[in-house]
């Protein structure tokens, strides 16, 4: 036991330095690593009082960096529920208050080095409700010769919560519906604004419901009616070209007659004043009257735009025996084409047809860049006429043969 004492000092000297070398050998084979953790943390709030609400911004998510062995990383990534971050409400009432986030880590053994925020400033206020009807707010008139009804709402009232101070503020919940230029009966779902006495929008409430539907019921006055805009057309256009179209805008407009029996009487469209397109062979973009029985007029602008296409009808051309011309054939050599001639069939207006010659039309072999041999192109069209298209061309592919051109010896010449 003597020995024991002597030695004491001795032993733990050693048994320290044997403490060392395991922490030095385990921290070498497994070392610490200080990170930021991969993933905001979410905050958790707990023990609030019911009775009570946050008022003021509190982040959802914060910044977490840690200190850990290696190993213990792999486990702290290998799901979201390693960390946590909780701010305790309890015992709280009403004001002020800074509070610590209070991080909790299940894997160990980890060190929490920093929170990113580490405290927050946060106003607690009594929880108040109240119920609001709801009033809807009408923009604009309706069309000409249209007039609203009674709006439905549903439902028509709203319950409203959050912090005391704000509810006191509300002087009314408010939907806002737009009945600008409309012919026909609205039903449309608009969300609730919650406005102070000066009509400023109050956020950070609890709204219930957040959306309101409205029923609207759109009218026409007596003596008003909608009516379709029909084009009167006369004359043929031009020999060769058709019709494609004819559009008139507004294509419905508004008519009124103090004697509704009129206007009911109308046969469903109105008509325009004759369009002449006699020898037309162009689009035609013009405005015309209408043309109204008695005692009625038009609502508004008293003519119509009307639209008119035309366009020449497609017809087809057959031409035989057109000349190949050869380019781009090399210096000193010459090219021999079978065959020399292609036939071609051509679309296009018939207007312009009629006016082709076979001098519009030509075709041409491009030989640049090829070398002597055997090759087989393709004859590319050049038509001097806008609007023709090569429908069919035979044959569609020709042999062109190239060679060394043949040069001509000189006579010789005498000395007298």
């Amino acid at each position: 036991m003597n020995w024991v004492f002597r030695n004491l000092r001795t032993l733990l000297l050693a048994f320290i330095l044997a403490l060392g070398v395991w922490v030095s050998a385990v921290t070498s084979a497994d070392p610490d690593e200080v990170r930021v953790y991969p993933q905001p943390v979410l905050l958790e709030i707990i023990g609030q009082d019911p009775g009570l609400v946050i008022v003021g911004n509190v982040p959802n998510l914060v910044n977490v960096t840690l200190r850990a062995p290696r190993s213990s990383w792999d486990k702290l990534t290998a799901s979201k529920d390693q960390v946590r971050t909780v701010l305790d409400l309890s015992g709280l009432g009403a004001g002020e208050h800074t509070l610590e986030i209070q991080p909790q880590v299940i894997v160990r053994p980890v060190r929490v080095i920093s929170i990113s925020p580490q405290k927050l400033t946060l106003f607690l206020e009594p929880l108040a409700t109240k119920t609001l009807p709801i009033q809807l707010e009408v923009r604009g008139e309706p069309a000409i010769g249209y007039q609203a009804g009674t709006a439905k709402l549903d439902p028509g009232q709203i319950i409203l919560s959050g912090p005391q101070p704000q509810i006191e503020r509300v002087a009314r919940a408010q939907v806002e519906l737009s009945i600008a230029g409309v012919r026909q009966d609205i039903q449309s779902t608009l969300p609730v604004r919650i406005v102070d006495a000066n009509g400023k929008v109050i956020d950070g409430l609890t709204v219930n419901p957040e959306t309101v539907l409205v029923n609207l019921p759109i009218t026409q006055q007596g003596g008003y009616r909608d009516i379709a805009v029909k084009v009167a057309v006369r004359g043929q256009v031009a020999g060769g070209y058709r019709l494609t179209n004819i559009s008139v805008y507004p294509p419905v407009l508004t008519v009124f007659s103090e004697n509704p029996l009129i206007v009911n009487d109308l046969p469903g469209f109105v008509e325009t004043e004759p369009l002449n397109l006699n020898g037309e062979s162009q689009n035609v973009d013009t405005r015309l009257k209408l043309a109204l029985p008695p005692g009625v007029s038009v609502v508004g602008e008293q003519t119509v735009q009307v639209q008119v296409g035309i366009a020449a009808i497609e017809g087809s051309l057959s031409l035989s025996g057109i000349h190949i011309e050869v380019i781009g054939l090399a210096p000193g050599m010459e090219a021999h084409i079978s065959p020399s001639t292609v036939d071609v069939i051509l679309t296009g207006p018939l207007p312009v047809l009629d006016k082709l010659t076979p001098g519009d039309v030509k075709f041409v072999v491009d030989l640049t860049g090829l070398d002597r041999g055997t090759h087989q192109a393709t004859p590319q069209p050049e038509i001097l006429i806008a609007d023709i298209r090569v429908q069919s061309l035979n044959p569609g592919t020709i042999e062109v043969t190239i060679g060394p051109g043949q040069t001509s010896t000189p006579s010789p010449s005498l000395t007298p």
